[in-house]
């Protein structure tokens, strides 16, 4: 099942929809029903459950639910499995169902998909056996043809993303020349990650910024006129801003 939470900008009032997915149903086994409870928990085993429901699950989630969706944006490779339920539903019979032979439409799948990665060290990269992935998942696609998207010896999920997305891109130009050198052969973009201003700016600061730099929450370039702001009104600022934490920790945890 799922669970949504409409985000709305206090700038614009546009609303983002935020689907959380959720398998703790009665009908799941007592294992199974534990799969959404914890971020990066659990064992191999479990975190390979949490990416199929990530990745097929979400895709099928956001079918029933009518969204259109013009391209996946995976963030890391916990999606990657996003792949192979496209793959399964863009095929095309080249003799008949019943010899189950199919021209895989890679194309069309890479024209969906967008790739971010974040981690650029070998660690931060999943890596499943594929005799763990054929218990728990099944053949989604014939395994031969998923060991060319997602690697011979183990089914890496980093791989299976590049793979089968047009677009890829580090979050830093720096990171992006690592993340080649990682991945050699691939391209790999960078876009320098930001920070959303407006969401990340508390009362007290935001105030200041209204009177000193009006139009700061639409142009961040704004901020580089942030030494006009005497220095006693910036520590003001941030002295409201500790206190109101403190008192929040104090009234909530005493």
């Amino acid at each position: 099942q799922a669970w949504n939470y409409n985000v709305k900008s206090p700038a614009s009032g546009w609303i983002v929809p935020v689907i959380f997915l959720d398998t703790n149903l009665p009908e799941n086994s007592e294992p199974d029903r534990a799969i959404t409870d914890y971020l990066y928990g659990g064992d191999e085993r479990y975190r390979l459950k949490q990416e199929i429901i990530l990745g097929i699950g979400g895709v099928l989630m956001l079918r029933a639910l009518g969204i259109r969706v013009k391209k996946y944006h995976m963030n890391e490779g916990h999606a990657a499995l996003l792949t192979l339920e496209l793959l399964s539903r863009h095929k095309r019979d080249i003799e008949s169902v019943w010899d189950e032979r199919y021209v895989w439409d890679t194309d069309k799948v890479k024209e969906l998909c967008v790739f971010t990665t974040h981690t650029p060290v070998e660690a931060g990269h999943d890596r499943f056996p594929y005799s763990l992935v054929s218990e728990v998942m099944g053949e989604i696609i014939p395994f031969d043809v998923l060991k060319e998207f997602g690697g011979k010896d183990k089914l890496n999920m980093t791989l299976l993303a590049m793979n089968l997305s047009k677009y890829i891109n580090g979050v830093a130009k720096k990171h992006g020349e690592v993340s080649k050198r990682l991945f050699p052969g691939y391209e790999i973009k960078a876009i320098t990650n930001g920070v959303h201003s407006l969401s990340w700016t508390c009362e007290s600061f935001a105030r200041l910024y209204d009177k000193y730099l009006p139009g700061w929450a639409h142009e961040p370039e704004l901020f580089v006129r942030v030494d006009k702001i005497p220095e006693e009104e910036l520590w003001g600022a941030h002295t409201e801003a500790k206190k109101k934490l403190i008192d929040y920790v104090n009234s909530t945890t005493g």
